[in-house]
């Protein structure tokens, strides 16, 4: 009988889970499209539980507020990135702009929308410059390995090594190449994995085709 109610219990824990994902994946699509249709400034709390088939305090329990929904939303672009590690500095360059390179495509496909709506929401851009601080920070370990193994890194010192990568890397970049002049994403990814070759080891690899 024991082992019966052990097999009884583990299953509905499974169960319970897999509803709370259900719940939970539920509760961000309907937020994603209420942000994206009306605004995430105009969208309560209310108007997604009610979207999403769920009570207002299931939401809260889930996410506390709207700026946790945001960075649900958020987060699940920004950490879709390839975890790939290598001792060989110039694939981790190349790796760096790849993972630019998903992380945005993402985000066009994701949260475009969204962000176009909600342009000049205080709470979106909030959440977005604690992601950029996050991002900076990922940073840091490649360049550390970067003014280690080249004279050009060393020169620029660490602190500005970690700038200039956040800066090509940054989603302004990908805007202005791809989204406003028509760059393929491979285009933009091979173009930024040889630039910051080129930036940090000052070795010039890149033509155009």
């Amino acid at each position: 009988m024991k082992r019966k109610t052990t097999k009884s219990r583990s299953y509905n824990a499974v169960s319970r889970q897999a509803k709370a994902e259900e719940t939970r994946a539920r509760i961000l699509a309907a937020a994603k499209a209420q942000f994206s249709e009306r605004g995430v400034d105009v969208v309560t709390i209310d108007d997604i539980a009610s979207k999403a088939g769920v009570a207002s305090p299931t939401v809260y329990a889930l996410f506390r507020s709207k700026a946790g929904l945001l960075k649900a939303i958020i987060q699940g672009t920004f950490f879709a990135e390839r975890t790939q590690t290598t001792e060989d500095p110039f694939e981790l360059l190349r790796i760096t702009a790849s993972i630019s390179r998903v992380i945005f495509d993402a985000e066009r496909v994701e949260i475009g929308l969204m962000r176009g709506v909600s342009a000049f929401s205080p709470e979106l851009k909030s959440v977005e410059a604690e992601f950029e601080r996050i991002r900076f920070h990922l940073q840091e370990g490649r360049a550390r390995l970067l003014v280690k193994t080249f004279p050009a890194a060393r020169k620029l010192g660490l602190t500005k090594v970690c700038d200039i990568m956040w800066m090509y890397t940054g989603r302004d970049i990908y805007r202005m190449l791809v989204l406003e002049r028509g760059w393929a994403s491979n285009d933009y990814e091979e173009w930024l994995g040889l630039t910051l070759i080129q930036a940090f080891t000052r070795r010039q690899q890149w033509t155009a085709s």
